[in-house]
């Protein structure tokens, strides 16, 4: 099969030649006859030589690349894909895991497929594709999946309106693609969690902090625990189910209150060591009245965009600085970024200046990042999106 061709200039062909996903638009000479948003390209340097195939949309992202091998049988290569990733997650332990059967499948350029994310919630899978282009391989995506789970997964939800709708001006609806809801709890070592796929956040689950939230339980034992933008409360469960002395689940949002509370009593816990405050993060962290041993500050991503990145280094360290000023000494500060567009070297940069300003002495213990569920492409760099540090405050 063929497809319309875009011709990149000259000296524009580097980046792919490195195996790196993305086609800018300013890296383009010709687009042919039929490109429109959401077509399959094939992408060939100024002397033809072919670089690999890729959806098309506006923007600066012209072409986001899925195969620099070529593209024929449609079904074969989705199966392909999809079985490669679902093979990472069995070599890792996490499928047919009794402990956890929460985990991602597909991480965009991480496993190969720019613009689709895959979540497992037991016996239901939730995408969301980030293109037009993606969203348009559905019915692949879907018989890939059922032919490489068999009757596991019961249920397939696609969650890409908001998404198209922001990134290319799609008007859809979610809706279910196989099966309906049928149970929404999920397991994640262990720990039991009400997953809202259907009006929450992202796909219903905070997945990539999963690591980080067993690590935060091996310190939580005795402990008075804060954890601020708690969601439905992840980090909650974990210190509560470790022996923590009492957990503050702070977030603005009531319905995510509401959840946090749900889950709690979905792990059989002590629900007065338990209490939710609905507030502003850093309004209540400049006016503390307890005693933290443990803050969390786990804020969603202030910096979509490079333009936002100033701003969201004023946020960190504003946010950062508040906490320190208030936890006790020795307390321990876990605190991450979700923000791509500040990588790891500029948010310790924050961190430090943070510390600075409150006249803490501060020690870095670990320095945390997603999991290799989240994996990221060698030859994208920009995948690494997750980044934290836990740190002894002195």
């Amino acid at each position: 099969m063929t497809y319309p061709q875009i011709i990149l200039k000259a000296g524009k062909d580097h980046s792919l030649r490195r195996f790196h996903p993305w086609v800018f638009s300013g890296a383009i000479q010709k687009t042919g006859d039929g490109v429109i948003p959401g077509a399959i390209v094939e992408v060939v340097s100024n002397t033809g030589n072919y670089l690999g195939h890729g959806h098309y949309s506006d923007g600066s992202i012209a072409v986001r690349i899925f195969s620099f091998t070529g593209y024929d049988d449609e079904n074969i290569f989705w199966r392909t894909k999809l079985q490669l990733a679902f093979d990472l997650r069995k070599k890792i332990g996490l499928v047919d895991n009794s402990d956890t059967n929460i985990y991602r499948l597909v991480h965009a350029e991480g496993d190969g497929l720019p613009g689709l994310i895959i979540d497992i919630y037991n016996d239901t899978a939730v995408i969301q594709s980030h293109s037009t282009g993606m969203h348009a391989q559905k019915p692949f995506i879907v018989n890939a999946l059922k032919e490489i789970y068999g009757g596991r997964i019961q249920n397939v939800y696609d969650k890409s309106a908001d998404k198209l709708r922001k990134n290319a001006g799609e008007e859809i609806e979610n809706s279910y693609l196989s099966g309906s809801m049928q149970s929404n709890v999920g397991i994640e070592n262990g720990c039991r969690f009400l997953i809202d796929w259907e009006e929450g956040q992202k796909t219903g689950f905070f997945i990539d902090q999963r690591e980080n939230r067993r690590l935060l339980g091996e310190y939580s034992a005795g402990k008075k625990v804060l954890n601020t933008f708690c969601y439905t409360g992840g980090f909650s469960i974990y210190a509560l189910k470790h022996g923590a002395s009492l957990v503050h689940s702070l977030d603005s949002s009531q319905r995510a209150l509401d959840l946090t509370v749900e889950n709690v009593a979905l792990n059989e816990l002590e629900s007065l060591n338990h209490a939710v405050i609905k507030a502003d993060a850093v309004d209540y962290l400049k006016h503390i009245d307890e005693d933290y041993d443990v803050i969390i500050l786990d804020p969603p991503a202030f910096a979509k965009h490079l333009s936002a990145r100033h701003k969201a280094v004023k946020g960190y360290m504003r946010i950062n600085e508040a906490a320190m000023r208030q936890i006790k000494p020795g307390g321990l500060l876990f605190t991450f970024s979700c923000s791509q567009a500040v990588d790891k070297q500029l948010f310790t940069g924050s961190v430090t200046a943070a510390a600075l300003q409150a006249g803490r002495n501060v020690r870095i213990l670990h320095q945390l990042h997603q999991p290799a569920v989240h994996p990221v492409s060698v030859y994208h760099p920009e995948g690494e999106y997750l980044k934290g540090l836990v740190l002894e405050v002195l």
